[in-house]
C-alpha cells in the first residue's frame, strides 16, 4: 500500500470543508501516542529510552522453556504479554505508517514510529522459534491480577505458552503473520534485509496457521479469560492473506482471500465493529480498496461483495444504515460496549480516515441506503471522534493521558501508579502494592503519556478512579490506530507541510 500525500492545493480546498480547532494539537498528540509504547516495553530497555521512570523487566522470560522471550509489550495495566493483541497493535501501527508516513515524518516522529513497530517485530522473531511453533503468551493473567507490582519487581508466574501442530492457534498465527507482513512493507525501503526476514516469518506463520487450523484459546487456556477468540480464526486468515498479498505481491495470497471469501465469512459477515478479535471490517476495506487498481478488475464480482460489506461498516459508523448502526453517546462518541469502548472508537476513526482517502483518490462517493456520502463528510466525522478523545466532550477531559489541561490521573496501571524503580529500588511485594499504592486516593506518581483509556460510559460520564478499570485502563491497541490518524490530521492542519520530509534510514 503506497503512502499518500495530497498536493497543497487539495489541502487548501479541503480546509474549506473541514474546520480545524486551534485548541487541539495533533502533532503533540502524535508525539504523546508514540511515547506510550516506550512505557509498555518489556525486556532490557535501550539507551535512548525516553520514559525514564521505567527500567528493565522480564529478563528471564522464556528461561524455563529454554527459549529467549525477552522483549515485546505488556498489553495494558498488567504485566502479561498476550500475543494476539500485541500482534494487532503492531499491524495497526504499521498500517498507519504505510498510509501516513510522510505526515508522521513531517512531524519529526517517523523514527519513533519505526522503533515502536520494531520493538514488537523483534519479539515476534524470537517467539517464532520453528516454522510451526509460536510462543503466544508470557505470564498468567490470574496470578498477575492477584498482585499489584511494577514490572521491575514482579514475582508472578512467567510461564510461557506456545502453539504448535498438536496445539494449533490460527488466530494468533494469522495475526502475527499479518503484523510481520505489514511491518515488512514499512521497512522495505529503510531496511530491506530486515523487511525480507519479516516477510519470511510471516509466510511461514500463515502457512502454519492455515495448515493446522484451530482456536488459539483452546490451546492457550491462560488467554481464554482475557483475550478469548469470539469471531474464530477465519477472519485472521483472510486478514493475513491480504497483508501478505500486499507485502509479497504474490497472486496466491489474493486467490486465497477470493476463494475463501464465502466460506470464511469475508463477504457474508456485515460487522459494525473492528478490534483485536474481529478483523472482518478491516479486511473488507482492504479488499474493497483493491478495486482502485486496474489489474484487480478481473476479480470485480468477489471484490464488489467485499466492498458491500466494507461500506456497511462505514455507513454503520456514520449512522446511515437502514438497520444496524453503531450507537452514540449524547456527546456524539461512537459507543459499542461498556468495557474499554475507546478501542472501537480509535479503530473506527482510523478505518474511516483511510476509506475517505480511498474515495477521494478514486473520485467516488459512499452509498448508504440510497444516501450519497462524500469523503469530506466521512473524514469530518472521523475527526470529530478524535477531537472528542482529545477533550472536545461534555466532561472537557482528554482521554489521551497527558494531553491537554485535563486528563485521567489515576489510570489503572501497575507501573504508573507505583513509585519508580529508579528512585526506589526497594522491593514491593505482591499484595504490598495493593496496600501501599493501588488504594491511594492520590494521582499516580507517573503520567502515562499517550495512553488511551477505556473512556466514558454511554452517557458521556467518566470516573477517574484506579479501581474503575473498565474506564481507566489503557491498552496498546487503543492507541495504535491513532498514530496514523494523528499524523493525517497534523498534515492536513499544516498546509505548508512538505511531502519531501526525509525518512529515517537507520533501521
Amino acid at each position: 500500500m503506497k503512502k499518500k500525500c495530497f498536493p497543497q492545493l487539495s489541502i487548501f480546498i479541503f480546509f474549506f470543508f473541514i474546520p480545524f480547532s486551534n485548541s487541539l494539537d495533533y502533532r503533540q498528540a502524535l508525539s504523546d501516542s508514540l511515547l506510550y509504547f516506550e512505557t509498555q516495553r518489556s525486556g532490557r530497555l535501550p539507551y535512548n529510552q525516553r520514559v525514564t521512570w521505567r527500567h528493565h523487566s522480564g529478563l528471564t522470560d522464556g528461561l524455563e522453556q529454554g527459549v529467549d522471550l525477552v522483549g515485546g509489550y505488556y498489553d495494558a495495566g498488567d504485566n502479561v504479554k498476550f500475543g494476539l493483541p500485541m500482534a494487532f497493535t503492531v499491524t495497526m501501527l504499521s498500517w498507519g505508517v504505510m498510509e501516513y508516513g510522510e505526515y508522521i515524518a513531517g512531524a519529526g516522529e517517523y523514527g519513533h514510529a519505526l522503533e515502536a513497530i520494531k520493538w514488537g517485530t523483534d519479539y515476534f522473531i524470537k517467539a517464532h522459534t520453528q516454522p510451526n511453533v509460536l510462543w503466544a503468551q508470557v505470564g498468567d493473567g490470574d496470578t498477575d491480577h492477584y498482585c499489584w507490582q511494577r514490572p521491575e519487581d514482579m514475582t508472578t508466574s512467567r510461564q510461557a505458552y506456545k502453539i504448535d501442530e498438536k496445539n494449533p492457534g490460527s488466530e494468533v498465527a494469522g495475526e502475527t503473520a499479518a503484523a510481520m507482513a505489514a511491518a515488512s512493507i514499512v521497512f522495505s525501503k529503510t531496511n530491506p534485509h530486515y523487511s525480507h526476514l519479516l516477510l519470511h516469518h510471516a509466510q511461514q506463520l500463515f502457512e502454519f496457521g492455515d495448515k493446522y487450523r484451530g482456536k488459539y484459546d483452546k490451546s492457550v487456556g491462560a488467554a481464554r479469560r482475557y483475550y478469548p477468540s469470539v469471531s474464530g480464526y477465519h477472519d485472521e486468515l483472510l486478514w493475513a492473506a491480504l497483508w501478505l498479498y500486499k507485502a509479497a505481491d504474490n497472486q496466491s495470497y489474493l486467490n486465497y482471500a477470493l476463494q475463501n471469501a464465502l466460506s470464511f465469512g469475508g463477504i457474508t459477515w456485515a460487522i459494525s465493529e473492528f478490534s483485536w478479535d474481529v478483523k472482518y471490517a478491516g479486511l473488507q476495506i482492504i479488499a474493497a480498496m483493491l478495486l482502485r487498481e486496474e489489474k484487480h478488475k478481473v476479480h470485480k464480482p468477489t471484490l464488489d461483495q467485499y466492498l458491500f460489506k466494507a461500506e456497511h461498516y462505514i455507513c454503520a459508523c456514520l449512522n446511515k444504515n437502514n438497520g444496524t448502526n453503531v450507537g452514540r453517546t449524547p456527546g456524539g462518541l461512537l459507543y459499542t460496549r461498556q468495557w474499554n469502548n475507546m478501542q472501537h472508537v480509535s479503530n473506527a476513526a482510523f478505518l474511516l480516515t483511510v476509506y475517505s482517502d480511498h474515495l477521494r483518490q478514486s473520485n467516488q462517493q459512499l452509498n448508504c441506503h440510497e444516501q450519497s456520502v462524500g469523503p469530506d463528510e466521512i473524514l469530518s466525522f472521523a475527526k470529530s471522534q478524535v477531537d472528542y478523545i482529545l477533550g472536545s466532550n461534555p466532561m472537557a477531559t482528554s482521554y489521551l493521558v497527558g494531553h491537554g489541561p485535563k486528563y485521567p490521573t489515576r489510570v489503572h496501571h501497575r507501573g504508573a501508579s507505583t513509585e519508580s524503580y529508579k528512585h526506589n529500588k526497594g522491593f514491593i511485594g505482591c499484595t504490598q502494592g495493593y496496600d501501599s499504592w493501588y488504594a491511594r486516593p492520590h494521582p499516580n506518581p507517573h503520567v502515562l503519556i499517550g495512553a488511551l483509556v477505556g473512556g466514558p460510559d454511554k452517557n458521556d460520564r467518566f470516573r477517574d478512579d484506579r479501581g474503575n478499570y473498565v474506564q481507566t485502563e489503557a491498552c496498546t491497541y487503543n492507541t495504535a490506530p491513532l498514530v496514523g490518524v494523528f499524523g493525517k490530521l497534523y498534515g492536513l492542519e499544516n498546509a505548508e507541510f512538505s511531502s519531501k520530509a526525509s525518512l529515517v534510514s537507520s533501521w
